[in-house]
This record gives structure tokens, sequence and C-alpha cells, in this order.
């Protein structure tokens, strides 16, 4: 196996709609991907355009957003390594659901629609496995909709903190001070609040000594705290 086929499978096995394949079909995959790079504040695609391309993210981090019809932008979610975005792909060539855009320069692989459908085609067990793998993320969404039905604008945020920090623990920051790169908007709309809401929270936050404020970035000091808002 080629260098770079190898750690495309290792980067796949990360995936979570990946998980169920084995090393070979890991590999199959491996082998019609393609390294992308992007520079910083790069759109990689755009709500409305054909959907003709996955992509697994190696380093960097991006963000998906969709345009409101008062002109608004809305963050819906946001990506670092590991991370897939644009997998529907896989299946079809449906017209984007959002506008993705880096953050800072991503390093990724991309799968191009055609060669997976093919490999699909191929291999049905490996079709039968990302549905599967599809399937229960589906669930999963509709669990955390569900909860956050629930939650107050304190639990949510908290939630998206948590979740922010862990993502930049696995890209080795330590247990304590974690620097997470997003702004008061964005924060608030991952959690689905007024950024006048959100930022209100952020403050009693600070005063607690849970998180400091920057310009576009939040110092989480101890995220264990975080913890104690979530309900």
């Amino acid at each position: 196996m080629a260098p770079e086929t190898t750690e495309a499978s290792a980067l796949l096995a990360q995936v979570p709609v990946f998980e169920a394949l084995e090393a070979a079909d890991l590999e199959r995959v491996a082998q019609v991907a393609v390294p992308r790079r992007f520079d910083a504040q790069q759109v990689i695609f755009r709500e409305g355009d054909t959907s003709d391309t996955c992509y697994v993210v190696r380093s960097g981090h991006a963000r998906a957003v969709r345009e409101h019809t008062d002109g608004r932008t809305i963050a819906l979610a946001h990506f670092g390594p590991g991370d897939i975005f644009g997998e529907l792909a896989m299946f079809d060539d449906e017209r984007r659901s959002a506008t993705v855009e880096t953050l800072d320069a991503v390093d990724a692989i991309a799968i191009a629609g055609q060669d997976m459908r093919r490999l699909l085609r191929e291999h049905p067990d490996i079709a039968v496995k990302l549905v599967i793998a599809l399937g229960r993320r589906m669930r999963e969404a509709n669990e955390r909709l569900t909860r956050q039905s629930f939650q107050t604008v304190q639990s949510r945020v908290a939630g998206v903190l948590g979740q922010l920090v862990q993502q930049a623990q696995a890209e080795g920051a330590g247990d304590k001070d974690v620097l997470v790169t997003i702004t008061q908007a964005d924060i608030a709309q991952l959690a689905g609040s007024s950024r006048e809401s959100a930022s209100r929270f952020l403050a009693v936050l600070e005063r607690a000594g849970v998180v400091t404020q920057g310009r576009g970035r939040v110092t989480v000091h101890d995220a264990s705290a975080l913890e104690n808002y979530i309900y």
C-alpha cells in the first residue's frame, strides 16, 4: 500500500461514517481519495452548488453556514481534524444545503461522488455498512436536537463550548486553558440562541473564572466546570 493511501486509510478510520468498515474497505475508499488544500477564509463550496465531492479534514478548521432570507449568515457546524462534510455526495448529486468555508488553512482528502458510487456498486457490502452508520448519525442528531429543545440557553452554550474543547483536546490541547477560536455570534448560532443571551452567559462564565474571552476566541480554563451548567 502506498504511504499516502496508508495515511488516508488511517484518517478515514477516525471518521464515524466509516467506523463500521474493515481495513480492506478503508483501503478501497482511500484509493479513490485525493489530497486537497484550501487557504484560510476560502469557500470550499456554496449552498446551491452541485453536490459532487465529500471531504475529510486532515488539519485545520472549517464551518458550515447558511444565509438567512434577511441576509444574515447563520453558523450550523464547525469541522476539525477527522470530521467529514458533504458526505451525502457519496450517494447522490443533489444541491448543497449549506456553504462550507475555511477558518484557517485546511488540508483534507476529497472523495468524488462518482468514484464512491462506483466503489459502492462494486462492493455492495460497503454500501450497507455506510447506510447503517449514516442512520446511526441521524438518530444521534435527532436525539441531540430533542435534548436541546428542553435545555436552557446556558445549558446549550455550555454544551457547545464543551464540544469545541473536546475537539481542541483531540488536536493536542491540554486539560486546562484550552483556546477555542470562535466568535460569540457563532457560539450563539451553534447553541440556537440569540447573541445577546449567549453573551450574557459567557460573561457569567468569565466572572466565575471558567473562561476568558478575547476577540474571536475563548480560553476555557476549566472544562470540567462547564458540566455544572449542562442539564
